[in-house]
């Protein structure tokens, strides 16, 4: 596809599902948790998963996708039990609706700009950095800014530092976080912005610069029980995820844990 991809506007999907069985079948398994969870969480959510597995709590069923697509499934009356959003807006969506309760800040994260690991750019990330020259005839993969928490948080931070009007129309706008790493992991572009964490765990990108703090509202990751979905082994997972093991496995894989 090369750029083609980013010209084309393509959007690609992240949506996931991870199974984790709880060792050998028995008469009577323990219960089934079903997590919707922002894209970003995926390999520490699946690793977390794993280990309330193997300690004979239950089963995760972990959903991925873009925070403002699992909110609105969520709303129309998905199977979900826990939501844990990458942002506070879509958080508070569901709890406006009633829709969510026992919520938490469970984690924090920070913003990044990233190339393919070849990529020889190198920029100070400062106000009126050249990036619309970096871009050269690319395009800048970022999540759909109009709905999507990375590309919101981008969407800030590039106007706080004033270089939002040279980029806005050059935009390959993903619809998960996911979508713009991919989109930069395959060279389709030349630069994209996602969390930190993403870029870590990918061996194909690699981070050009972090985006100041200030420059952009505080990346938050809300949690919450899903209302009327409270059972018993959801608050036991809910329980788990802030638990002293969980809360290594988010620091392992680059989140700040609340």
């Amino acid at each position: 596809m090369g750029m083609f991809g980013c010209r084309v506007f393509a959007l690609w999907s992240v949506i996931a599902v991870s199974l984790f069985a709880a060792g050998p079948t028995r008469a009577a398994d323990p219960a089934e948790v079903t997590v919707f969870a922002a894209a970003s969480t995926t390999e520490a959510l699946n690793d977390i998963g794993q280990m309330f597995a193997a300690q004979g709590k239950g089963r995760m069923v972990a959903s991925y996708a873009s925070s403002s697509v699992l909110a609105r499934q969520i709303e129309n009356g998905a199977p979900a039990q826990i939501f844990i959003s990458a942002d506070e807006q879509w958080a508070d969506y569901l709890s406006e609706r009633k829709l969510l309760v026992g919520r938490i800040n469970l984690l924090g994260n920070m913003l990044a700009l990233i190339a393919p690991a070849d990529s020889k750019v190198q920029v100070d990330i400062a106000p009126g950095f050249p990036l619309a020259n970096l871009l050269k005839d690319g395009r800048l993969a970022v999540g759909d800014p109009d709905h999507v928490p990375a590309g919101l948080y981008a969407k800030a931070a590039l106007q706080a530092l004033g270089v939002w009007p040279s980029v806005e129309d050059r935009l390959a706008r993903g619809d998960s976080v996911r979508g713009s790493l991919a989109f930069v992991e395959r060279g389709e572009c030349p630069l994209g912005i996602v969390y930190t964490t993403d870029a870590k765990i990918d061996p194909k990108v690699r981070i050009v610069g972090v985006f100041p703090q200030d420059s952009h509202p505080p990346i938050v990751y809300p949690a919450g029980l899903v209302a009327g979905k409270e059972t018993p082994a959801a608050q036991a997972f809910f329980d788990f995820l802030q638990s002293p093991a969980a809360k290594d496995v988010f620091r392992k894989y680059g989140f700040a844990v609340k």
